[in-house]
């Protein structure tokens, strides 16, 4: 079948969508009719029941109609930044340079959203066979990792989805796509049976529609590629597929490690840096060291729905295009967000439309003192279990050196209401030889582990208490000045120590946690701390 057949298809299956609910509605109607004036004309309990329910069935299947026709209408946009072309001047010109290049007409709103990714949306008419009003949404970290030849890739494949220029219908399907799935969306939020079973009716014919137009909507992403290619160039266009997956995790990567760090803390970064920060990330990653965010993550499992065929192949076709003389040299080309004026501004404006309501009330820190009171707070975290089973092992042992038999239960509640010991008296503890003997077996363990006995039970306890030993070292230093705060766009933000700590901080601490422990070379870098503070 050919892709024009197929569309055609497609285009009368779309308003065989519309026309379900006609027909339905018609039946019930007959049927009223049957009942009322020929099968059940003398029993108007059975009269009152049959119509009650087809009104009920009525009313679902007007209101579904009613969300198909209305599946194209642009609601507001309350989580995203809008500019105008006297804003943006720069920005603008490089969309109205892609729509002009797809022979699309430029789009009457522009936003800048929080996410990387771009899209336009359209206010279609008439089953989505008429165009209407156009949006194009644009994120801010996408600006953020692209460069300006790769941005036009971008834009270009956008309005390559409405260019039509394989077939008119192609664009006719792509707006049916979306108004069946707003339409079955609005089945899925009805609360009574009828809608379930209603829903579930037309759940089964957009699933054919989907299925059969799905061939149609693969041939548009692979056409739009082509458009973008000879928009953008055909290696621009690959590098700029290849950079959508690395960009996205490294969004991913900054949003949970950088942007809400201090969230448990009550505190934000600088304004405009909740998403504005992606850009040092970006900046502090080149080539290589950002492709790592993403390397050994698995691809999403698409929809089955999916109109996006995988990004590997779509990058294989375009490789398989004529070359031409527009090479991506994308290390000596500017960023996309050179393109916007007062890029701080905006960032600024998207933040305040994005933050959850009352965390513009949260205290405001420096990424510095953020990435400091962030180490602190782990930092106690990890040394909190050690401590209080150094606690409970010391209160057991006064209490079996004055004879006294106390619960372990009590030693425990006791123990914890009481203050919990510095490094210098866990190290002590340790030289007692309590560690293994008291100390480990009131550590935290999971019940699978309490069978462990002997070097097993040892070498599953050891990494926590290695991790407590070194939270109370980075609280030790970070209290005397010697720890600063590394924010580390390039790595992981903590605290940068002094040079022989980094070089023998590890060795010390396995020394002191080892099954006969050794705490000197661990008390010997604390004095040399002592000797510098001092």
């Amino acid at each position: 079948m050919t892709l024009r057949l197929r569309a055609v298809r497609a285009l009368v299956l779309l308003a065989g969508f519309y026309l379900m609910g006609v027909v339905l509605l018609a039946a019930m109607a007959a049927l009223d009719w049957l009942v009322v004036t020929r099968l059940f004309s003398r029993v108007a309990e059975f009269q009152g029941v049959v119509v009650a329910v087809t009104v009920l069935l009525a009313v679902a299947i007007l209101r579904g109609m009613f969300s198909f026709l209305q599946a194209g209408r642009l609601g507001p946009v309350s989580h995203a930044v809008a500019v105008t072309p006297q804003d943006q001047p720069e920005l603008w010109e490089q969309v109205r340079a892609a729509a002009e290049a797809t022979g699309e007409p430029a789009p009457d709103e522009l936003y800048l959203v929080a996410e990387v990714n771009a899209g336009v949306a359209e206010r279609s008419r008439l089953l989505g066979l008429l165009p209407g009003r156009r949006r194009m949404l644009l994120g801010l970290p996408l600006l953020a990792g692209l460069t300006v030849p790769r941005l036009r890739a971008v834009l270009a494949h956008e309005f390559g989805h409405y260019a039509n220029l394989d077939t008119r219908l192609g664009g006719v399907t792509m707006r049916g796509r979306q108004a069946v799935l707003h339409t079955v969306k609005v089945f899925g939020q009805g609360s009574t049976r009828l809608h379930y079973v209603l829903g579930s009716l037309y759940v089964g014919y957009a699933r054919m529609f989907l299925r059969t137009s799905q061939s149609m909507a693969r041939h548009q992403e692979l056409a739009a590629d082509q458009v973008a290619a000879r928009h953008a160039g055909r290696d621009t266009t690959a590098a700029a597929l290849r950079a959508l997956p690395v960009l996205d995790a490294a969004h991913t990567h900054y949003l949970g490690t950088y942007a809400t760090m201090g969230t448990s803390l009550g505190a934000l970064p600088p304004v405009g840096e909740i998403h504005g920060g992606f850009r040092r990330l970006i900046a502090a990653r080149p080539g290589e060291r950002l492709d790592a965010l993403s390397a050994g993550q698995r691809a999403p499992r698409p929809h089955r729905y999916d109109s996006h065929p995988p990004i590997a192949e779509r990058i294989a076709l375009i490789e398989k295009l004529p070359a031409d003389d527009r090479n991506d040299a994308s290390a000596d080309e500017p960023a996309a967000l050179t393109l916007l004026r007062d890029p701080d501004r905006l960032f600024a404006e998207l933040e305040a439309r994005t933050l959850p309501r009352g965390a513009d009330q949260l205290r405001r820190m420096s990424w510095d003192d953020l990435a400091m009171a962030r180490a602190v707070a782990d930092a106690e975290s990890w040394s909190q279990p050690l401590r209080l089973a150094v606690a409970r092992a010391l209160r057991a042992a006064a209490e079996g050196t004055d004879g006294t038999a106390v619960s372990r239960g009590a030693t425990d509640q006791v123990a914890a209401e009481t203050e919990l010991p510095g490094l210098d008296d866990v190290l002590d503890t340790f030289d007692r030889g309590l560690l293994w003997m008291e100390v480990a077996k009131r550590m935290p363990q999971p019940p699978q582990t309490f069978r462990l006995t002997g070097l097993s039970a040892r070498n599953f306890i050891r990494p926590r208490i290695f991790d407590g030993l070194a939270g109370m070292v980075h609280l030790r230093l970070a209290a005397s000045g010697q720890a600063t705060p590394d924010i580390a766009w390039s790595g992981q933000p903590g605290l940068a120590l002094p040079a022989v700590w980094e070089k023998g901080m590890d060795d010390a601490l396995d020394a002191a946690t080892a099954d006969s422990p050794d705490t000197a070379p661990l008390r010997a870098l604390l004095a040399g701390t002592h000797s510098v503070s001092a």
